[in-house]
């Protein structure tokens, strides 16, 4: 049995929870909870107690969570999956978690594919251009940096309104709890300062749509993602969570990944 200890009850790990205590995923079951505000029924009270039961931490509480227990995790001796890959954004933290030794890291894909062909591509040659657009219901999208007119764009219009462009370094700053899925395509790709970003609220979507573009010597690449939203959290695709169980089994199971 593959040991899993969680970090964050939320929106993603919440579902990731009952799934695994419900015997979802084959050979992996949840030991561990560490989230101050959870009435989990495994719920630990500090990061050495969710170490001492687990083989592989997951991630999931935010990128404040990932930067205070990411390293030890890792120096630990333990697996580190980590979903709020925005937080890698930061030089800094990504130098740092790439440096531990120990358990392995591991990404979590979330809520976009198409990263195999694309890092294949990179191999033949170099990628000219990356660019995600992400649409998303315009409610979810309103933050306190933007200014009254957008703001009240997001609330009551009827139009969709470009909320954001710039580099998938920028968005994550921008936007921590929607750009994981920016922070994935860089890592993958060309890397944050290279990929462009576009985020885009829409009052006439409820769910999560994504479209990805690159170009290179190894041809054009197009690919559309349109995820139902989380009912717990309409800025995160529901697809996320059982993104984070697929990549459990196979590291459970990684016979019968497909690489």
């Amino acid at each position: 049995m593959l040991r899993v200890g969680l970090i964050g009850c939320g929106a993603i790990g919440s579902v990731v929870a009952r799934e695994l205590s419900a015997g979802a995923v084959g050979g992996v079951g949840l030991t561990a909870v560490l989230d101050p505000v959870t009435q989990h029924p495994l719920k630990v009270g500090d990061l050495g107690s969710l170490l001492s039961l687990s083989d592989v931490v997951v991630e999931a509480a935010g990128h404040a969570a990932l930067r205070e227990n990411g390293v030890a995790v890792r120096e630990s001796g333990t697996d580190l999956l980590v979903v709020s890959i925005g937080a890698l954004a930061d030089e800094d933290l990504e130098a740092e978690l790439r440096g531990a030794g120990g358990g392995h890291l591991f990404l979590s894909t979330g809520a976009i594919g198409g990263l195999d062909i694309l890092r294949a591509a990179m191999l033949l040659g170099p990628l000219e251009e990356v660019f995600i657009t992400s649409t998303k219901p315009a409610v979810a999208l309103s933050r306190p940096w933007m200014d009254a007119a957008m703001r009240d764009a997001l609330a009551s219009g009827s139009e969709p309104v470009e909320v954001f462009s710039g580099t998938a370094r920028e968005a994550c700053g921008r936007f921590p709890e929607s750009a994981n899925v920016t922070a994935t395509l860089a890592l993958a790709t060309v890397g944050f300062d290279r990929v462009r970003v576009r985020i885009v609220g829409d009052p006439a979507v409820t769910g999560v749509r994504h479209t990805v573009g690159a170009a290179g010597g190894a041809g054009r690449y197009e690919l559309s993602f349109e995820n139902a939203a989380s009912p717990g959290n309409p800025r995160t695709s529901a697809v996320t969570a059982y993104s984070v169980l697929r990549a459990l089994g196979d590291i459970r199971r990684p016979e019968v990944s497909f690489l």
